[in-house]
């Protein structure tokens, strides 16, 4: 089979789509077909050597594929031959073909393209897991999610919107900013222009926020904190903004605050299904209907999976950036 194969030449990644060994799925397991991926920050992290994946997983980039069921082993049950799936990954998505265990598959509609089918499981279930199982996240109570155009940012807007939750994001443009209150924020505030705290303060009356969605790390701490109101969590889910930083421990005692550190790549296989399950049953009957739309932002095919990655660290896509590895449909 062919895959992306990243060659690292001065400290810069070059890909190429190349032939690799093929992989044999063990019984448990079903191998895909890949027909389209997607880029995360995650693979823009491992192509320049930062982030390793688990250990005994692929080391071909990407987190997520859909495809359709090509060979299935022998204990396998509850699937079959030419069903056409997406699923999370812990690595191997840039290629023609991947094995994952069934219980990790979400079935695609059938009048859904495979590119609407891999623009789902990654950022869908960091946002469900984060959102709902980490923080708990209730009707009538006020999110934050900081980038808000992004893949799991257009995803948790929309989820938090349907679970009754009041959504206020940031985002650096005026087009992000945009989208996202078509998605269902109830505010969206420019970073680059505008103060966070005090624009969401005064839309809140004081009282803040219940939870925050936060991809950025160091540089919000402290103004994370001061926008959670009592017993408040901050469900921190990146670094982009660097990891160390001085921490107020008095707002977090008096306030009874939840600091929550979270990763999804690096979970068991068990944790992995029961996050797919749970946001299966109920978030993907909603998906199916139409009420929830995956955001795609543009295509390229996989041969130009570099460009895609440029593409993404110039923070240009509001949603997913796919790259198509066979025909859509």
């Amino acid at each position: 089979m062919k895959a992306i194969v990243v060659k690292l030449e001065k400290k810069k990644p070059r890909f190429v789509w190349e032939e690799v060994p093929d992989i044999e799925p063990e019984p448990e397991e079903v191998l895909v077909d890949i027909k389209a991926t997607a880029v995360n920050r995650a693979d823009l992290l491992q192509a320049m050597g930062l982030y390793p994946p688990p250990p005994g997983e692929s080391e071909i980039l990407g987190l997520e594929m859909a495809g359709v069921v090509s060979v299935m082993g022998d204990q396998v049950k509850g699937c079959n031959i030419g069903d056409r799936v997406s699923g999370l990954l812990s690595g191997g998505g840039y290629a023609q073909q991947v094995a994952i265990h069934p219980e990790m598959l979400l079935h695609l509609p059938d009048n859904w393209s495979f590119v609407q089918g891999a623009a789902i499981p990654e950022v869908w279930l960091t946002a469900f897991s984060n959102l709902f199982m980490e923080g708990g996240l209730e009707s009538g109570q006020n999110v934050l999610i900081h980038a808000g155009g992004s893949g799991v940012g257009t995803a948790g807007i929309q989820m938090a919107r349907e679970a009754g939750a009041v959504v206020f994001v940031t985002a650096g443009s005026v087009a992000k900013l945009d989208r996202c209150r078509e998605l269902g924020a109830f505010l969206g505030v420019n970073y680059k222009k505008q103060d966070f705290v005090k624009e969401v303060m005064a839309a809140t009356q004081g009282q803040g926020v219940d939870m925050i969605l936060d991809p950025i790390g160091a540089d919000y701490l402290d103004q994370n904190l001061k926008l959670l109101r009592e017993y408040g969590r901050l469900i921190n889910i990146g670094l982009l903004g660097g990891s160390m930083a001085e921490i107020n421990l008095g707002a977090v005692l008096s306030k009874s605050l939840r600091i929550i550190g979270t990763r999804l790549r690096s979970r068991s296989l068990a944790q992995k299904i029961e996050i797919t399950r749970m946001f299966a049953d109920r978030f993907w009957p909603r998906l199916e209907a139409g009420t929830l739309k995956p955001v795609i932002d543009v295509v390229f095919p996989i041969e130009e999976a570099q460009a895609a990655h440029v593409y993404v660290k110039q923070n240009k896509n509001i949603g997913k950036v796919i790259l198509e590895v066979g025909a859509s449909g």
